[in-house]
């Protein structure tokens, strides 16, 4: 098992470094060039770390074919209507594009990476350098593939929807037998959008704990409220569908994150990590300026030597400068050692 962070890039992930969000391109780009590589530059402008695409072609997914399960029938998809084959000719990106997009990517400071279906994806992105590898819900039981990948021996992201127990077990022990060496876990619910209720983060340190690696969430999720509580629980990479504007229209965009939502995201995920700190109790650095305002014991009117303390000359009040409130019952009944003027804050070294 690797001992160092995996390195997506130059960039490390893991529990000690702020989260790698990854805005997933998908096929928002809507087959246009132009406005693909408008999608990587407001990518970048938002925050995002990395960029990712798909690399596919209808004919590599499926067959033409437009009846029986070819069919998307059930209305309840959000593809409804289609067959298989039309949909992945309008998702897919062009092998052609595949370069501009990984350049314009790096020239931003982001890192590119895609997703590959099959063995001539993984042809085409190695000869554009590419630094790492994704594995989607539907092909993480794809053995083949998998150990395609991994021989590369590239860091390899793999989500884990629809996946049981047994077969991402075998996931896993393929990917590391074929040569992978760096290996991050997505938790994913593959229904688009997804419900919160759906999505379970809790999974996320339990995969943490069974796999011994890192851990991620693919968050199809409306909003930015599940991706940041993953946080907490421990994901070091957030990858979410990225849009211009949901209104253009497109494949993926009714569960796309705009810029807006985006530049949000990448904010109050760093937020989130940063917060998690430490265990740790007692005052921090910045707090020991508000020790002085607890309350404490206070003379609250003038006091003659000799004079008996009552509830009526001694409260406990702001500030702190005084004994502890607990020492109050200790006290009353005590007498003064000499004239102590209403506002002092109390000591034992007034007191008889």
């Amino acid at each position: 098992m690797p001992n160092s962070l995996p390195l997506l890039g130059n960039r490390p992930i893991g529990l000690g470094q702020p989260p790698f969000i990854v805005a997933e391109m998908s096929g928002n780009h809507n087959q246009s060039l132009d406005r693909a590589l408008e999608i990587v530059e407001a990518a970048a402008k938002c925050g995002a770390h990395g960029l990712k695409i798909q690399t596919y072609t209808a004919d590599t997914m499926t067959l033409d074919l437009d009846e029986r399960e070819f069919h998307i029938s059930d209305a309840g998809n959000l593809w409804a209507g289609n067959s298989l084959y039309r949909l992945y000719q309008q998702a897919h990106t062009p092998w052609e594009w595949h370069k501009p997009i990984f350049d314009r990517a790096r020239a931003l400071g982001m890192i590119p990476f895609s997703t590959p279906f099959d063995e001539t994806a993984v042809v085409l992105l190695e000869s554009l350098e590419a630094p790492c590898y994704k594995i989607a819900s539907f092909e993480n039981t794809d053995h083949p593939l998998i150990r395609r990948v991994a021989a590369t021996r590239k860091p390899l992201i793999i989500s884990t929807g629809m996946a049981t127990a047994d077969e991402l077990d075998e996931t896993v022990r393929v990917a590391r037998a074929a040569g992978c060496r760096d290996l991050v876990l997505l938790k994913c619910t593959s229904t688009y959008p997804a419900s919160p209720e759906n999505t379970n983060i809790l999974s996320i340190p339990d995969l943490r704990a069974r796999y011994g690696c890192e851990v991620g969430l693919s968050d199809h999720t409306m909003g930015i409220g599940v991706a940041v509580a993953s946080v907490a629980l421990g994901a070091t990479l957030i990858e979410k569908h990225f849009t211009l504007r949901r209104a253009d229209g497109g494949v993926d965009s009714a569960f796309s994150m705009e810029p807006e939502e985006m530049r949000q995201l990448a904010m109050e995920a760093e937020r989130a990590w940063s917060a998690l700190g430490r265990v740790t109790y007692g005052p921090v650095g910045a707090e020991k300026a508000s020790l002085q305002f607890r309350r404490s014991l206070y003379v609250v009117k003038d006091l003659k030597a000799g004079d008996t303390l009552t509830p009526e000359n001694v409260r406990a009040i702001r500030p702190g400068l005084g004994l502890p409130p607990k020492f109050y019952e200790e006290v009353l009944g005590r007498r003064a050692k000499r004239d102590i003027a209403r506002g002092t804050a109390l000591s034992w070294d007034l007191l008889d």
